[in-house]
């Protein structure tokens, strides 16, 4: 059995994001064992995934230099890998990449797109393009190494008895949310037909949910009520979810549900869509030459109006469902 340690660390979509593609590596691959390790409370996106031994850690066991070469050491006494895998490629996992080269090891990497993605969000530069998607770079670490992948981008629904919509309106960044008051007069609409399950986290989202629960006919709350199994069961169960670009998307295409999703500042080009999930699917105005002018959303709108979101029609949501 040949074992591959991978790493990556955060963020929460983008870790979602290595499962699907770890399944169809290790389907194609019976012979191969991946070591995920990753933050503990990641554990459930990887335990339905055969060929997988997760090992969750706390980072801030293991800071600085010494730390972070304590943790090599350990992973490579318990688990005796023969490749390593980075798919993160940040400060701490470069370090950890020094430190296994200097004990012998080839590392291979994910090659993130940087300079692609700069240019792509260049407010600009008109001529805007798809670029790869991340589940085919972190394919490629692996073809890399000299394995064979071919990536089916279909979704997998784990039961045919679904029923409801989820609805997800938070997101980490402002550049990637819909107003607050659109997402409540969506569900004013959609809640008159379908039942709606509201998703979130923290003590402000949780309290927003309940609010709506009370005041909308027909939804309910799961903000803060569920723990992150609890939640892909949940998900799985669904017709639909509606989600940002954030990592409820991303939570769908794990469990093969599928999700109608919304783009502001950020854009399907820069290749975040979730696993599976439909071009068509995506909910954004097209017209507007600055987008996308962020990877993440994190970023100050450069007109300032947010007209990405500000002039986002439910109308064009509704009309996905």
């Amino acid at each position: 059995m040949t074992r591959i340690l991978a790493y990556r660390f955060s963020a929460f979509g983008d870790v979602a994001m290595t499962a699907p593609v770890f399944r169809e590596f290790l389907e194609q691959n019976p012979n191969v064992e991946i070591i995920m390790v990753s933050r503990k409370n990641f554990e459930s996106l990887f335990s339905d995934i055969p060929n997988i031994i997760f090992k969750g850690i706390n980072l801030d066991d293991y800071k600085g230099f010494f730390g972070l070469n304590r943790l090599a050491n350990q992973l490579i006494k318990e688990f005796k890998p023969d490749y390593i895998a980075n798919l993160h490629d940040v400060i701490r996992t470069k370090i950890l990449d020094k430190i296994y080269r200097r004990k012998g090891y080839t590392v291979f990497k994910i090659d993130k797109g940087k300079e692609e993605k700069e240019a792509l969000t260049d407010i600009w530069n008109l001529d805007k393009t798809q670029l790869k998607r991340t589940v085919e770079r972190y394919a490629d670490v692996f073809r890399e190494m000299g394995f064979n992948i071919t990536l089916s981008n279909q979704l997998r629904p784990l039961t045919n008895q679904k029923s409801g919509i989820g609805f997800a309106p938070f997101a980490q960044h402002k550049g990637k949310m819909l107003p607050l008051d659109k997402s409540y007069e969506l569900v004013k609409i959609l809640a008159q037909k379908e039942k709606i399950y509201f998703f979130g986290g923290g003590k402000n989202e949780t309290e927003t949910l309940e609010k709506w629960e009370h005041e909308i006919p027909n939804t309910k709350s799961l903000s803060g009520k569920l723990n992150l199994k609890q939640e892909l069961d949940k998900i799985a169960e669904l017709e639909l979810m509606i989600s940002m670009d954030s990592a409820n998307m991303h939570l769908a295409s794990l469990v093969g549900t599928r999700c109608v999703s919304i783009w502001g500042s950020t854009h399907p080009y820069a290749g975040f869509l979730g696993f599976g999930q439909s071009e068509n699917d995506v909910v954004q105005i097209k017209d507007l030459t600055c987008r996308p002018c962020s990877v993440f959303g994190d970023k100050e709108c450069f007109r300032g109006d947010w007209a990405c979101l500000e002039e986002l029609n439910i109308q064009k949501i509704i009309e996905k469902i």
